[in-house]
Parts: C-alpha cells; structure tokens; sequence
C-alpha cells in the first residue's frame, strides 16, 4: 500500500474517534483559558512588581502560562492516537491492511504531529493575542524582537511533546501505562528536580525543561533560572528526546508480535 494511501487511513481512524478530537480542543481552550487568567493577574499587579521583575518582565511568556495545563491534554492526544488501536485489538487488522510496520507507525506520527502542529499554531497565536491584549501597554506585539519565533516555537513545542507521547506509548502499547508514566514526569517529576539548585542541573536537560525555552524572549525571565543553552539549543535537547522516544516505538512494535 502507499504511504499516502496509508496516511488517508490514519488520518480516517484520527478524526472519527471522538476522544482524540476532544482532546485537542481541550489543549487549545485550556491554554488560552489559564493563560487569559493569569495575565489579568499579572495585569493587576503589575505595579506592584520589584525593579527586578520590572526588568525581566517577559509579557511573550506570560502569554503560555497556560500550557502547562494545556500541555496535558496533547500528552493524551498522541498515547491515545497510539495505544487505541491495542486497546481495541485494530492493530492486528491494521497491521495486516499494512505489513510494512514501519511504514504504518511513520504514517500514523506524521498524520498525528501535522494535525498537532496544526493545533498547536492556533493554541499559541490565539493565546498570545489574547493575553497582549489583556496586558495592554503592558503587553508587546509579533514584531517584537523574537517574539514570533517564542510564538511559533510555542505551537511547534506543543507538536513536539504530542509526538514523544506517540513515540512512549508505541512502546508501552497501553493507555493507562503510557498516562501514568508521561503526566507524573511531567508534572511533578520535571517540577521537583528544576526547583533545587542541587537537582536542576539534571532536570534542565528533561524535554519539557528544555523545549520550554523557546517560549521565552527574556533570558532568565520572570525568575525562571539560568540554563546552560540558549532558546534553540533548549528545542534541540527536546528533539533528541523525541527522536529516542520515536526509535524505541519502532523497535518496539518491529520485534513485537502485535
């Protein structure tokens, strides 16, 4: 079978099961929700800020407070896009229509990270506006010095932590596994280990410590701490993550019997 043709087929089995689809919309409406909130918060108080937070005020960043929520509802966008079909016994059917295993997971990622991709652009552009306007003269614009590059890498961020959920639940090849592993690392276990200085040398190098820079136009802004790598080389740490999380599911479901 062709690898558009097998695309078609993913992209069937994504939009007609109504969990993924909800998903998605609870991404971008928890995102741009919290964030909204927290920038009336910020709006409020502004004034009250020390010089110091005055200076490393970063209204760009401000505007995907929200993702942090909103990133929880994707880590379950891309295990459910994967593990639905073992949970279901499709991936034997599946498997059969295509017997090249590699051709059917790289087709099922693609299709999942575009519509991700997709999802993700809307999220971080609909929150950024959203929140600027909420900050007025506060707030900054797309043609400030990087902050269409924080705003697409926002959406592209988004994209990329989809696609490592894809990557983790192709290997663990169940729901509650993969839900259980991947939100309590994000959570609490990315949280804890950058909230000390004696950890953080470790847990600034984890995917969502690292990918989360590109977000940002002030260095060191609003008290996050230093680290080691500019906004790029934060994306770049994510992507290795990825591209492990992404082998590991191939080798995986190669060598495994479905």
């Amino acid at each position: 079978m062709a690898f558009t043709a097998v695309m078609q087929s993913e992209w069937t089995k994504i939009r007609t099961v109504a969990s993924t689809t909800w998903t998605l919309a609870l991404a971008l409406i928890v995102t741009a929700g919290f964030g909204a909130l927290i920038s009336v918060a910020v709006a409020s108080a502004f004034d009250d800020m020390s010089q110091i937070e005055r200076a490393t005020f970063d209204p760009t960043l401000v505007s995907f407070t929200g993702m942090q929520f909103g990133q929880l509802a994707m880590i379950v966008f891309g295990v459910l896009v994967v593990s639905t079909e073992y949970s279901t016994s499709m991936i034997r059917t599946s498997l059969a229509a295509v017997p090249a295993r590699g051709s059917f997971l790289f087709a099922k990622l693609t299709v999942a990270t575009l519509l991700a991709l997709l999802v993700g652009l809307l999220t971080s552009f609909l929150s950024f506006f959203l929140s600027q306007a909420i900050l007025g003269d506060h707030g900054t614009g797309l043609g400030g010095e990087h902050v269409l590059r924080a705003v697409v890498g926002a959406g592209v961020y988004m994209a990329l932590l989809a696609l490592f959920s894809m990557g983790v639940a192709a290997m663990l090849r169940s729901s509650v596994a993969s839900i259980s592993i991947l939100i309590p690392f994000f959570l609490i276990v990315t949280t804890v280990l950058n909230a000390f200085d004696a950890t953080r040398k470790y847990g600034q190098y984890l995917p969502t410590a690292a990918g989360s820079k590109i977000m940002q136009v002030v260095p060191d802004a609003m008290g996050t701490p230093e680290a080691p790598y500019g906004p790029w080389g934060g994306l770049g740490i994510m992507l290795l993550w990825v591209a492990a999380a992404v082998l590991g599911g191939y080798l995986v479901l190669k060598k495994r019997d479905a």
